[in-house]
């Protein structure tokens, strides 16, 4: 995955969520890397990661626009 993408995800994230994007891309790349720990299949931890940090924004009280 680039920084191009990466950058993408975290923006569009940050937008749905109402969240600065520095407080995304923190959540986005620790739990990134949380997952990357524990997978042996690779393929599909940036889209689980971006999923769990939509949840854990919204369940810490963001709401979306």
């Amino acid at each position: 995955m680039t920084k191009t993408d990466v950058a993408a995800i975290v923006h569009t994230i940050a937008e749905e969520t109402n969240t600065p994007e520095e407080t995304v891309a923190r959540i986005y790349a620790d739990t990134l890397d949380e997952y990357r720990a524990q997978a042996r299949i690779q393929d599909y931890l940036p889209l689980f990661a971006a999923r769990k940090t939509r949840a854990t924004l919204r369940q810490n009280g963001t709401k979306p626009h």
